[in-house]
């Protein structure tokens, strides 16, 4: 049986160690995966709670660098560990635009891309994008599609809702054919599985619980779209590291794990990171 690939998730920001040299430290002590998150913007006001249960976001929030241009700096000093949004906002991005960075991050990084997204908690922000709570789902979705599209055909368009791209060419395409994974982050639940089953290539349960009960609802979503459930990866994200709780993974047929980094300084991390490493290759 295959062993688990340990990744790692960092809010990176201007006060963690520049995610250059994070990705050297995660690569040598022989992580698979680095993964950033994603905020534009974060307004002060507030129509909605942080995901933490917090009055006000953690500090981390407020200073989140751009993924793309933060993982072309991790690109460009390591040769083996795959970049990944965790997550990206997809339905505050431009489409066309985005597929270009995703597109160009890949054929700089020799196909080592992956793109988690999600479909964003902050209201606020999303109105500052122009967008509202119950439209983001579906807009996330049509810019997915319309990205996948660009990706993939020499000439290409998409006509939705929200996205409309006449014929089209874009290059460079990704080293990855079609494109790089596209990984759904968010809670288990039906809205969230059908997305997964049109057009992911798996589902990234933060923080890794209930997995075990909510297989059954993303099987079932998938067969009812004639897609094979085993097609689809489940990988844990921003989990804690323990033995224990990767070998319960490993026990579903899960062969990836990010495991939560603390938002710090250079010693925090790197601290964490050496806790960590022990567990790589060993489950």
């Amino acid at each position: 049986m295959r062993g688990v690939d340990l990744g790692v998730t960092v809010f990176a920001t201007d006060l963690t160690p520049p995610p250059s040299e994070l990705a050297r430290e995660a690569e040598a002590r022989g992580f698979a995966s680095l993964f950033l998150p994603e905020h534009t913007h974060i307004p002060t006001s507030r129509r909605t709670p942080p995901p933490t249960g917090a009055a006000e976001p953690a500090d981390e929030y407020r200073r989140t660098l751009d993924p793309f241009v933060a993982l072309a700096t991790a690109a460009a000093v390591t040769d083996r560990i795959r970049l990944g949004t965790g997550i990206c906002l997809v339905a505050q991005r431009e489409p066309i635009v985005t597929a270009k960075a995703v597109a160009t991050l890949d054929h700089l990084s020799g196909g080592r891309v992956v793109l988690g997204i999600g479909f964003g908690w902050n209201e606020d922000e999303l109105a500052s994008h122009g967008l509202r709570m119950d439209e983001r789902r579906s807009v996330a979705r049509e810019h997915v599609l319309a990205m996948q599209a660009l990706w993939r055909d020499d000439v290409a368009s998409f006509t939705g809702e929200h996205v409309r791209i006449e014929p089209s060419w874009s290059w460079p395409k990704p080293v990855q054919p079609g494109g790089p994974p596209v990984l759904v982050g968010g809670a288990a639940g039906s809205a969230l599985f059908r997305h997964v089953a049109e057009y992911a290539h798996g589902w990234m349960p933060i923080g890794g619980a209930g997995v075990r009960d909510a297989l059954g609802a993303l099987h079932r979503a998938c067969e009812a779209v004639g897609r094979d459930p085993a097609t689809v990866r489940v990988v844990p994200f921003a989990t804690r590291p323990e033995r224990g709780r990767l070998e319960y993974y490993a026990s579903l047929g899960i062969d990836e794990v990010v495991l939560g980094l603390p938002h710090g300084d250079r010693g925090a991390v790197l601290r964490a990171l050496d806790v960590a490493a022990p567990l790589v290759g060993t489950v």
